[in-house]
């Protein structure tokens, strides 16, 4: 395949109307565009035709999208072809996931934005393209070493030496084309955060099923909530910290707390790494700040401890310690002369020789099978190292184990930050209050509006940006705004901007449930995190309502109401 071949695209929907809007959007890609009225006609032109992205609807007659996701999966030659949902409909957090676990690389809501569409099919296509040209790369390859071999077997020593050149360059392109995933901590986590996720959920359901036996004991009752909720907040943890590993983001170092930091993850590495592997911390007293992107720091000691864990197949021991060191000019390679700490990250694992310690980080060096690691972990932690000012050293020894060193210069004394951002701090209950709810998720609505009624407020609801703009046009007496983030159409974002432009200084709270809402320059507008309680909820409300009256004449109370 050359590089401007067009590849097959296949656009599945039983709405003609659909059909050519998508043909129209992805047009000028220059692809040869399939279009199919059901699940079974796009089966047909799939196994005819070789097919590099699948454009699916959701909800269809006869054989829906996920039933058909299925189907092709299944098939044993395609279980690399791109996938991506398209739906107007099913568009709650549980279809996604579901979209995502019947093997799709991405879910994109109707209506859709051509350009961003159009970037997402050009992405897989370019991507099936390469891969194509690759395996006819890796084929002529073999076939060339192959050919090699054989003319070699008479030559001298010096054409021997040509096919060990060739030998390394063939292995080096075959591992460029099969690990093409990076992040490979993250797909190692998979399985563990599944498995605490089931932990979490059976927690919940379990108390929330003997809460429904018996309704009439107030005890076990307020018991049997009192674990739900502990539940909840466990899954919440995680989630946050999960957000934290997925950020796609430039480094941003700030002062960090190194032993906070590695404290609050040691319990996510015992449950990732199994109970074989025992976990010490050493820490230096009083240690100082560290200048380094947070973010990226967890995922070099996930990294590392994932590394470890390989490495120990029967069990061992892993050290994680820290002290602060003064190095001179020239002391340690790479590494100029300053105050740093020491981060030294250890195992009693399998070890490495001589040979393997000179190339172990080097991009794509793996000691693991193919399709088990990428080979770039090692690599990213010694440029974080550099990246962040300091550097890294390794040492190793067979049957003995592994140690990683890291140095990251030390903060100055005007960068000092907290971990998290501090708590809201305790307040009187806000005087009730007319609010506006706005999420389009029924189920988060439902369950915010009876919250707020518990606190007293009178509540409107809306299920989306351009509902609850109507509603303050015919509803003056709004006092406050609860708006999610993420919603189709228009985000928590936008309508905070147009509500500030409608009604300059009506108190807006943003809540989300993601890692990477940007921030916002509006003093009127409040952020809170999902998942939330009644506590951090009413605390928040009359933080922010408390700074709009003090500037502001009193207003009246109002009765309770709700809007669905």
């Amino acid at each position: 395949m050359s590089g401007n071949e067009p590849v097959n695209i296949l656009l599945v929907d039983d709405q003609p109307a659909k059909l050519l809007t998508y043909e129209a959007i992805l047009r000028e890609l220059g692809e040869t565009l399939i279009m199919a009225g059901s699940g079974r006609e796009a089966l047909e032109h799939l196994l005819k035709k070789d097919i590099a992205v699948v454009l699916i609807d959701v909800i269809m007659p006869d054989l829906d999208g996920f039933e058909l996701a299925a189907l092709i999966r299944n098939h044993p030659r395609f279980q690399t072809t791109a996938m991506i949902f398209v739906s107007a409909i099913a568009l709650t957090d549980l279809d996604r996931l579901k979209g995502y676990e019947y093997g799709a690389v991405d879910y994109v809501p109707v209506p859709v934005v051509p350009e961003l569409l159009r970037a997402k099919v050009k992405v897989f296509a370019e991507l099936y393209r390469k891969t194509r040209q690759l395996e006819l790369l890796n084929a002529e390859l073999e076939s060339r070493v192959e050919q090699r071999t054989a003319e070699l077997a008479q030559a001298n020593a010096e054409l021997e030496r040509r096919v060990e050149e060739r030998t390394r360059e063939r292995e080096m392109a075959l591992a460029q084309v099969h690990e093409m995933q990076k992040m490979e901590s993250l797909g190692q986590l998979t399985g563990g955060v599944a498995h605490d996720f089931n932990n979490v959920l059976m927690a919940v359901l379990g108390n929330l099923d003997l809460i429904g036996q018996n309704p009439e004991d107030p005890l076990t009752v307020k018991r049997l909530a009192d674990g739900a909720i502990q539940a909840a907040e466990r899954g919440a943890t995680l989630t946050r910290r999960m957000l934290a590993f997925a950020r796609r983001q430039e480094l941003r170092p700030e002062a960090v707390d190194v032993v906070r930091h590695i404290n609050s993850m040691v319990e996510m590495l015992r449950r990732s790494l199994g109970p074989s592997i025992e976990i010490r911390v050493e820490f230096e007293e009083k240690l100082s700040l560290i200048r380094v992107d947070p973010n990226q720091l967890e995922l070099a000691i996930l990294n590392l401890a994932l590394n470890a864990r390989d490495a120990m197949p029967q069990g061992g021991r892993l050290t994680i310690a820290a002290a602060r060191q003064t190095v001179g000019a020239n002391e340690i390679a790479n590494l100029g002369a300053g105050d740093y700490v020491r981060l030294r990250v250890g195992d009693t694992g399998l070890g490495m020789d001589e040979a393997t310690l000179k190339r172990a980080p080097e991009p794509f060096f793996t000691t693991k099978g193919v399709g088990k690691g990428t080979g770039l972990g090692l690599s990213m932690v010694y440029g974080l190292a550099a990246q962040s000012g300091g550097g890294a050293r390794l040492a190793s020894n067979p049957g003995i184990g592994t140690t990683i060193e890291l140095w990251f210069p030390v903060a100055g004394s005007g960068e000092a930050r907290p971990l998290r951002p501090p708590p809201i701090a305790s307040a009187e209950p806000a005087a009730p209050c007319s609010v506006l709810f706005v999420d389009d998720d029924p189920m988060v609505s439902s369950s915010t509006v009876a919250m707020l009624e518990q606190l007293g407020h009178r509540v409107l609801a809306a299920p989306s940006g351009a509902l609850a703009l109507d509603v303050l046009r015919l509803e003056p007496k709004i006092d406050l705004v609860i708006t999610d983030h993420a919603m189709p159409g228009m985000s928590g974002m936008e309508l905070a901007q147009r509500i500030h432009d409608m009604k300059p200084g009506l108190p807006i709270i943003l809540a989300t449930g993601y890692a990477d809402v940007p921030a916002s320059r509006d003093a009127s507008i409040a952020r809170i995190d999902k998942p939330y309680r009644l506590e951090r909820l009413a605390a928040l409300i009359a933080a922010v309502m408390g700074e709009t009256r003090s500037s502001a004449p009193a207003v009246p109370a109002l009765g309770r109401a709700a809007l669905g």
